[in-house]
């Protein structure tokens, strides 16, 4: 692993990508945050050494480094899932680089399903805390101790002062953001009415299929991390509808606006 992320961190450097200090997942249908970026240099995944290659046909390839809210930023366009056939290794293994390049912050967004009726689509949720359904850990292979502690603490896993930093902008902006807990499951299915019963029982708000492998990661390493999810459906079991993901992936892209001007603003108080 460590040869591996030293591989593919001097190709990266070799590509001009110097010294990000944020780094930024985009999720599914969010891509718009591009459009404010001052790009300097790009990489496709399927370019770089030891990196996984994106397979879901919406998720473009590629890690993007530039200027956003007078920050170096290096972003990742498309993300890796466990349903893609991905160990939990291979899908945090990003995050690793762009920690070896020089990110101290991390800033995940995803499309979830709200679970908590109170919630709607098109709306935000600002990830407070989250329950690994993922069956696994990231960290859970021989030698992870050399890249940081094992034993990482998750009693605090999304940096309180960066959330408390993300919910001002949302009041001055006027942009609707709840607060809750988010359930990471495997996919790609969708969940049954049983299983979204059980979710709201052990007190999720919402659920997707990514984010909390990478923030398990990002604690490992000793960075900050925050998280935002864009709600594109509500999973109301006793009036659930069949699923078209094409209306989810069109809430993404609607709803994402809101959540550029959180991230944009956030970057320029770092």
């Amino acid at each position: 692993m460590i040869k591996f992320i030293e591989e593919s961190t001097a190709y990266l450097k070799s590509k001009g990508f110097e010294n990000p200090e944020v780094g930024i997942i985009l999720g599914t249908g969010l891509g718009q945050l591009l459009d404010k970026v001052e790009i300097i240099a790009e990489a496709s995944y399927n370019h770089i050494p030891n990196f996984p290659t994106a397979t879901v046909e919406f998720h473009k390839g590629k890690l993007i480094y530039g200027n956003l809210g007078g920050k170096k930023v290096v972003i990742m366009q498309g993300r890796f899932h466990v349903y893609e056939g991905y160990s939990l290794q291979d899908v945090t293994f990003p995050v690793r680089i762009m920690e070896k390049l020089g990110i101290k912050t991390l800033l995940v967004s995803n499309a979830a399903g709200a679970v908590n009726l109170g919630f709607k689509k098109g709306e935000l949720m600002l990830i407070d805390d989250h329950i690994n359904l993922q069956g696994g850990s990231p960290l859970a292979f021989k030698g992870v101790s050399a890249l940081g502690e094992r034993f990482t603490d998750m009693s605090a896993p999304y940096d309180a002062q960066i959330n408390s930093k993300i919910e001002d902008i949302a009041k001055d902006n006027n942009i609707p953001l709840h607060k809750g807990v988010y359930a990471s499951v495997v996919g790609p299915q969708l969940e049954t009415r049983a299983e979204y019963r059980m979710l709201k029982i052990i007190g999720a708000d919402a659920v997707g299929m990514s984010t909390v492998p990478e923030i398990i990661v990002a604690n490992h390493l000793g960075l900050k991390a925050a998280a935002v999810s864009v709600l594109t459906d509500e999973c109301d079991p006793d009036n659930l509808e069949p699923v078209n993901i094409e209306e989810i992936i069109a809430m993404a892209s609607k709803a994402e606006p809101n959540m550029i001007i959180l991230f944009t603003e956030l970057i320029k108080s770092l």
